[in-house]
């Protein structure tokens, strides 16, 4: 059974809207399938709703709604706050149709009034919903709703059928640690399964797990979205200079734009240092692109063996390694990326580097080096000494048996890109044909190096990708075919404050 972490279903909440699909939509259809489980677990009578002011009290009161509709049901509302604090629109707007409804709503607003109000309407009620905590509960319960799980448990114990909406309230919905949570007999779970419902000490709260559609757009899932962008670390206020990622580029000699251009991407997605390692006589060059790069100057006109020797401390200070930009394919060359590999802990590795990799590589590097590579169509070939295939369907199957294969999270470039650690595998459409260029995959290699400093591979990789094509797409805008490398570099920013935004 597929599970889903509590961040990935935001991302892919957030997904949704940017297709179309608005939360409001979601949050209809998530009420009336809990409405349609109520009246299985009850034919008629009286139904009590404990709600509080996120989306999954905004799932309630549409379940709620419905219910009221139908014969034979008396509905009522427990909101455990005021109606103004209702934290979002959908679940407000929700909440405003109950007075046009027929159901009777409470606002409670602290524990003396709970206790003071509560006793008449929990007996009362023929069944319970719990809607108190959804999937984005977080830190120690307030006395209010710590209060409001102790009654719903009472009226458990006493026989009552309990029905908790997405999770049961004050459990984590991650399979992290919980304060107390309550009792469910049933619970059911929104598009997958939630991490946290197979915990094992998850098991005694839950009861019966239903996993129901809400209607879920597939693309929201397998494309990569702005919700995804969301998943990557900010910026906190109290960080310092290098928390943000120091990154190492190795590359250049017979070429000396194409690690200036992955070292400014770096930079652009938010990197604190970039030093870039490159060949004596294209050393000026490369600094002279912009006074932001630290230029560390290599032994020879091309990357050779003796450079480990210099290359050690700055791989040893920096998070993560990316190799491959300009190099050449010289044989020294590639003799000194395999050298140079085992000593990172995490590496982009792209264009002439890809060359240097092997079936022997892959097997020194496991549980050493973490590790992407971003070919394209061609560099895949080589790597894997089979031809790349045409349909998606087939790329897909073959990216994600390389990648579990090697050990490696793998981005295949092309008109659908398609990203894989061999376990999860994101497509992604963004970018443009002007994107043809030169530069715009060291661009790429650059920024999938930042963003992996301070996240995971998989979504690291996944979200560069995104950003790169969205960065394309905007400068695409106005200089259509004239497209350069260092328009898709100023554009950057912008995607990721949207995203920020979002």
């Amino acid at each position: 059974m597929k599970c889903i972490n509590s961040l990935r279903m935001k991302a892919i909440d957030r997904n949704c809207e940017c297709l179309g699909l608005l939360p409001v939509q979601l949050m209809e259809n998530a009420g009336a399938i809990i409405a349609q489980h109520i009246r299985e677990k009850l034919e008629s009578g009286r139904v009590l709703f404990l709600a509080g002011r996120g989306n999954n009290g905004g799932d309630a009161f549409v379940a709620a709604r419905h219910l009221a509709g139908s014969s034979g049901y008396t509905v009522k509302v427990m909101l455990l706050g005021k109606a103004r604090d209702i934290r979002t629109k959908e679940a407000l707007h929700n909440f405003s149709l109950l007075k046009f409804s027929r159901v009777d709503v409470l606002e409670i607003t602290d524990s003396s009034q709970l206790e003071a109000s509560a006793s008449e309407a929990f007996q009362e009620a023929d069944l319970l919903v719990d809607a108190v905590f959804g999937t984005g509960i977080r830190g120690k319960l307030r006395e209010l709703e710590s209060m409001a799980i102790d009654f719903i448990n009472r009226e458990g114990e006493a026989g009552k059928t309990i029905i908790s909406i997405d999770i049961p309230s004050g459990l984590d919905p991650d399979g992290g640690d919980f304060e107390k949570t309550v009792h469910a007999g049933l619970t059911v779970t929104f598009h997958h399964m939630k991490t946290g419902l197979l915990s094992e000490k998850a098991k005694e709260y839950t009861g019966i797990i239903k996993v129901a559609d809400i209607g879920i757009c597939a693309d929201a899932e397998q494309y990569v979205g702005p919700g995804d962008l969301m998943m990557l670390h900010r910026r906190e206020s109290g960080e310092h200079k290098g928390d943000s990622g120091k990154i190492l580029v190795i590359g250049g000699g017979p070429y000396s734009g194409a690690p200036a251009l992955a070292s400014l991407a770096a930079l652009k997605a938010g990197a604190d240092l970039v030093t870039v390692a490159v060949p004596a006589p294209v050393a000026e060059i490369v600094a002279s692109y912009s006074p932001n790069l630290i230029v560390r100057k290599l032994s020879s006109n091309i990357l050779c063996p003796e450079d480990l020797s210099i290359l050690m401390d700055p791989i040893n200070s920096h998070d993560v390694v990316v190799m491959g930009m300009g190099l050449g394919r010289a044989t020294e060359t590639l003799e000194a990326v395999r050298k140079i590999l085992p000593f990172c802990r995490k590496a982009v590795l792209d264009a002439d580097a890809l060359s240097a990799l092997s079936g022997a590589i892959f097997e020194s590097l496991a549980g050493n080096c973490e590790l992407i590579v971003t070919p394209h169509a061609g560099e895949f070939t080589r790597l894997r000494n089979l031809e790349t295939p045409e349909s998606l369907e087939s790329r897909i199957k073959a990216v994600r048996e390389f990648s579990e294969e090697k050990g490696v999270v793998t981005l295949l470039k092309g008109k659908i890109d398609i990203t894989s650690d061999g376990k999860q595998t994101l497509l992604n459409r963004t970018g443009n044909p002007g994107m043809t260029v030169g530069g715009t995959g060291d661009v790429l290699a650059g920024l999938t190096g930042s963003l992996f400093s301070r996240n995971p591979a998989f979504l690291a990789a996944a979200c560069a990708v995104h950003i790169n094509g969205s960065a394309g797409d905007l400068a695409f805008e106005k200089a259509g075919n004239g497209l350069l490398a260092t328009d898709v570099l100023e554009k950057i920013p912008e995607i990721i404050k949207a995203a920020e935004i979002g």
